[in-house]
C-alpha cells in the first residue's frame, strides 16, 4: 500500500513558475523511479519527467530546459519545479512511482496546473 500526495498546483501566469511536490508513503523499496505524468483536456496522459533512485533524470522533449526534476529520499519525496510555464502546459500534474524490481506502480490524485494569459 503506497500512498502518493501531491501539493503546490494553482493558477498562474505565462512566464511563471511553480514547484510540485510529491510525498510517498507506505512500503516503497529502496530501488524506485518517481516522476510526473500530465494529461491535458482532450489528451492522452503523458510523461512528464522521471528521476531514479540515484538520481538519474529524464525529461520530454517539450519541457526539456524549462522543468527540473529532483528527489529527496530520506523525505521520501520527489520535485519538479515548472519554470517559463506555457499555456501549453496547462493539465492535471500525476505523481508516478514505480518499482524497479516486480511490476508494482502507484499513482498520485493529481494537482491541476493552469497557465493563464
Amino acid at each position: 500500500q503506497v500512498q502518493l500526495v501531491e501539493s503546490g498546483g494553482g493558477l498562474v501566469q505565462p512566464g511563471g513558475s511553480l514547484r510540485l511536490s510529491c510525498a510517498a508513503s507506505g512500503r516503497i523499496f529502496r530501488l524506485n523511479t518517481m516522476g510526473w505524468y500530465r494529461q491535458a483536456p482532450g489528451k492522452q496522459r503523458e510523461l512528464v519527467a522521471d528521476i531514479s533512485s540515484g538520481g538519474s533524470p529524464n525529461y520530454a522533449d517539450s519541457v526539456k530546459g524549462r522543468f527540473t526534476i529532483s528527489r529527496d529520499n530520506t523525505k521520501k519525496t520527489v520535485y519538479l519545479q515548472l519554470n517559463s510555464l506555457k499555456p501549453e502546459d496547462t493539465a492535471v500534474y500525476y505523481c508516478h512511482l514505480r518499482m524497479t524490481y516486480g511490476s508494482s506502480t502507484s499513482w498520485g490524485q493529481g494537482t491541476q496546473v493552469t497557465v493563464s494569459s
